[in-house]
């Protein structure tokens, strides 16, 4: 029974058990306790480096990002946080942590701010041939998916594997879409690193990542012409939901906001003369609020907790909330300073958490399918950027949220050509088939499919170890193995007709390999290892 419930929390916690994870028996009390120690370091995601059209090189991550923003404090009594520290390795002038290609990138982007110091002219888009702009979309489209690839090994190969679980659904939450893949970057770095810690501080530091102020329209927010747009998203998406919050709530939220934007270089800038230094009242408090008190006084209302809480139940435990369970795990969450590393390992040790009415009753998102493909199989492909495609056509392209409510989820996933694709998918990775799919244009592509015509995706070669499997499997017979692979990769009972299937399958194969491999292959085209 342990085995069972383990699984279940790899799936939950991260994107899905290794063999070698259940072989080695943990109890969910330990293995929640490793996981929790595991997530507590993380690197940022490395950058990428293009060469943009205007003549100069853009490194994705810019200095300030690298070295942590000093971020300015807006008026009022909340201070801003300390900017993370940083410290040079012994005999070097170099920050700690930065590999060789972060160490170029960031010499380019210093390159590159020296070229604008140097009032250099710089290009508008508009004003680039349709050769530079070619050019500057397919760097833009080069850079997104050299982030989602690195992004999609933390998920599959880390050992930090709730950070990444809890990254990915905070990715969500703080929907966020732009054309700036350095802005874009720094603020998934941002989250990651805030992951687990107190909201509080995740709020704060996302509300002043550039990317989010440019998609929510902040840097037009003035105090001669406010702009609403930024306050509304906090409120509604972020913190409080729908009916927790009144129009004038907004208004008076999106005064405490002005002045917030951006410099040139992408750090967060406070323009004094822009903030509304007015008395405002937000949520029934009256003061001299700034953009730090606006954010305090949401979180200091009891619906913020049940809102947050809410949809993170919905992502760990069911689609269906509880009221009963969520109740006492907002007030937790309240009482801790919503410290969410103490929110999940509550929600993870409780005892309903296991209930078989919550084990395969969430659809694996399309990441979350081929990360714990990768994870759960050691599943090694010569071109991992090749399984970004079956993503993007199967309806969750990181970094490209639909709207700024995010994806959906759920049901939402499952379509009648994404379920085929999803069926057909093992074959295509584990046996080179050939799969025609329509993926979905987004603004980056170079050659948008107008014609509405199918396109051929093919596979990239890949590789599948058997031997962690034949170690979770030990000496158990051939006939039994369809029923022990069924028992580690389906978080759903193996109905007696798919079991029948399964059996003709492998029965079909001429070595214990092939039988192996058909076998593992049938179950992973079941409809039930689309549950986790």
């Amino acid at each position: 029974m342990d085995a069972q419930k383990l699984q279940h929390l790899y799936w939950r916690a991260g994107f899905g058990p290794r063999p070698q994870e259940v072989a080695a028996g943990l109890s969910p009390a330990k293995a929640i306790r490793q996981l929790l120690r595991e997530a507590q370091d993380c690197a940022p995601i490395a950058p990428f480096v293009y060469a943009d059209p205007q003549g100069e090189v853009i490194a994705v991550t810019s200095e300030s990002t690298m070295r942590g923003r000093q971020v300015p404090a807006s008026p009022g009594p909340a201070a801003a946080p300390p900017a993370p520290a940083t410290s040079a390795q012994p005999g070097t002038n170099r920050p700690a942590g930065l590999d060789t290609e972060a160490l170029e990138a960031l010499a380019a982007r210093r390159a590159a701010l020296a070229l604008r110091r140097q009032g250099l002219p710089q290009l508008r888009r508009r004003d680039l041939t349709p050769e530079q702009r070619k050019a500057q979309n397919a760097g833009i489209r080069d850079a997104f998916i050299d982030m989602s690839a690195k992004w999609m090994t933390l998920m599959s190969d880390s050992p930090g594997q709730l950070r990444e679980k809890v990254a990915l659904f905070w990715h969500g939450h703080f929907a966020c879409r732009t054309r700036r893949p350095d802005d874009s970057l720094s603020l998934l770095n941002t989250i990651r690193t805030h992951a687990l810690g107190k909201f509080p501080d995740l709020l704060l530091a996302v509300s002043r990542e550039p990317a989010m102020l440019q998609f929510l329209n902040n840097q037009q927010n003035r105090k001669a012409h406010p702009n609403e747009n930024f306050a509304r998203e906090v409120m509604e998406l972020f913190t409080l939901g729908r009916g927790n919050y009144t129009e004038t709530d907004v208004k008076e939220a999106a005064r405490a906001f002005t002045g917030w934007g951006y410099d040139g270089q992408s750090n967060f800038k406070f323009r004094a003369k822009e903030h509304d230094d007015g008395p405002k009242t937000l949520l029934g408090e009256t003061g001299n609020w700034g953009g730090e008190d606006a954010l305090r006084i949401m979180l200091e209302q009891p619906a913020a907790a049940t809102f947050l809480v809410t949809k993170l139940y919905r992502y760990y435990v069911n689609d269906q909330p509880d009221p009963q369970r969520i109740a006492p795990l907002a007030e937790a969450f309240r009482r801790s300073g919503y410290d969410v590393a103490d929110l999940l390992e509550r929600m993870f040790s409780a005892d309903w958490f296991y209930d078989p009415a919550n084990a395969g009753a969430l659809i694996k998102s399309p990441v979350q399918l081929v990360a714990g493909l990768r994870r759960t199989l050691n599943l090694q492909v010569d071109n991992d950027k090749a399984l970004l495609g079956y993503q993007k056509a199967l309806g969750q392209t990181l970094f490209m949220p639909p709207n700024v409510a995010g994806w959906p989820g759920g049901r939402a996933w499952i379509d009648s050509s994404s379920l085929l694709l999803r069926l057909q998918l093992p074959n295509i990775l584990f046996k080179n088939a050939d799969f025609a799919v329509r993926l979905k244009d987004d603004e980056n592509d170079i050659n948008p499919q107008s014609t509405g015509k199918e396109r051929l995706v093919k596979a990239d070669a890949t590789h599948l170890p058997l031997g962690p499997l034949q170690l979770l499997l030990g000496g158990v017979p051939a006939e039994r193995q369809p029923q022990a692979l069924g028992a580690f990769l389906l978080q759903a009972p193996l109905r007696a007709e798919n079991l029948s299937l399964v059996q003709g399958v492998a029965a079909k194969a001429t070595t214990p390999e092939e039988q192996l491999r058909n076998t593992l292959v049938a179950l992973l085209s079941l409809p039930e290892y689309q549950l986790a």
